[in-house]
């Protein structure tokens, strides 16, 4: 069944009764599944290509609370790009504090269902990747990335027919389906999925990452010196750093992805991976570092569906806040898309070293979609006011005992 059947499908078989009117893209409103009480949110593609603007983000977030809440199912119909690039920080904040409410409701064990439309990207798949189960259209596209991304990471252009037909073996349907993982073909008759375990995911996606285990190397940096003048033992492997640091009169944990690489499945399924260990005996407080732009556009990410594993870095450390450790993520370069999303949506606070940068794509991507570029540097006034950090560290700028932080 194609995407515009799926929708008029969704809208008969729960009997969708909207609550008030539609806002941008979003339609939210109530229903039945499997003759239990439901909310439904449609994300349809009426301008912007279904993109969340502000509006839609703080709308759903309302929604998704509600349902957390009263523990009641909910129903995600996803025709969406993902963030509005046009609003910038704004839109980037907003989707932060939405996608916080999501990781929330999956935590509280709430069942939630989601049915990607035509197209599926970016924070949409995200939101998708999170839900226990997956009901895909036949014309479905799926990924972190759309194809004129794809095509300019692999050197070729989304408009060739030989990249289109790659593509779409790559993020069709058809493949999602073949991937497991709770990707099922779209049917008449949606069903209200057990809860999975957050935990319970992170394995699955270990069985189809196949991450290579590297020797442990001891990292030395100058910014880690300034930022922690007391002392730290931080190591390297798989891309992802461990280890503690004296911060503020006490030991916090450090974890982080410092290596300015596009955040990909074996970093991301590794890095979890340390912060799932951590729940173990949680730290009271953990520092993530990060140095890292987007999320890859790799079709060899791609083709393992990369949205699961960003989200599983997302969940990881929702968990870890929720056992009461108190994560602070602190931006040392650049961090931005998908990355951003998951390592800033589910922690306490977000810092971001002076002269370090937040974006919400990196500029090629923005030009891709735009057709041109934009400035995309920003001063700490701009990232707190459209709520995508809280706090500057000026590291080295500072006298000496003098607390790093500016508020």
């Amino acid at each position: 069944m194609n995407a515009h059947d799926a929708l008029q499908s969704i809208r008969l078989q729960t009997g969708f009764a909207p609550l008030g009117e539609a806002i941008g893209n979003l339609t939210i409103g109530k229903g039945t599944l499997q003759g239990q009480s439901a909310f439904v949110a449609l994300m349809e593609n009426r301008l912007a290509s279904g993109s969340f603007g502000v509006a839609e983000c703080d709308k759903l977030a309302s929604l998704l609370r509600v349902a957390a809440s009263q523990h009641t199912p909910m129903l995600l119909y996803l025709d969406s790009a993902g963030a509005r690039v046009t609003q910038g920080l704004p839109a980037l904040g907003a989707f932060r504090r939405m996608f916080r409410s999501a990781c929330e409701l999956v935590r509280s064990g709430t069942p939630l269902i989601a049915v990607p439309g035509t197209h599926c990207y970016g924070g949409a798949s995200m939101l998708a990747a999170l839900a226990s189960k997956r009901y895909f259209c036949d014309n479905t596209q799926f990924a972190m990335s759309g194809p004129s991304i794809l095509a300019q990471a692999a050197g070729g252009s989304a408009l060739d027919e030989m990249f289109r037909a790659i593509a779409q073996a790559t993020i069709g349907a058809e493949s999602r389906i073949k991937r497991g993982l709770e990707n099922v073909a779209f049917s008449d008759a949606i069903a209200v999925p057990a809860p999975c375990h957050a935990t319970q995911r992170h394995r699955d996606l270990r069985v189809e990452s196949k991450a290579r285990v590297t020797a442990a190397e001891k990292i030395q940096r100058k910014d880690l010196a300034l930022l922690y003048p007391a002392g730290y033992e931080i190591q390297e492997s798989e891309g992802v750093l461990s280890g503690e640091a004296r911060y503020d009169e006490t030991t916090v944990a450090v974890l982080g992805v410092v290596n300015r690489k596009p955040l990909g499945i074996q970093q991301a399924w590794a890095f979890a991976d340390r912060i799932w260990r951590l729940k173990e005996a949680p730290p009271a407080r953990l520092h993530v570092l990060v140095d890292c732009d987007s999320h890859s556009a790799a079709l060899d990410d791609e083709r393992m569906m990369l949205s699961g594993y960003v989200v599983d870095v997302a969940l990881a450390l929702a968990e870890l806040s929720a056992a009461g450790t108190l994560v602070e993520c602190i931006v040392l370069g650049t961090l931005g898309g998908g990355a951003y999303v998951a390592l800033a949506a589910p922690v306490s606070q977000v810092s971001v070293v002076y002269g370090a940068q937040i974006q919400l794509l990196p500029g090629k991507a923005i030009a891709s979609i735009l057709g041109e570029n934009v400035d995309s540097q920003h001063e700490i006034d701009d990232y707190v006011a459209a709520g995508v950090a809280e706090r500057e560290l000026r590291i080295g700028m500072v006298p000496a005992g003098a607390s790093p932080g500016k508020a």
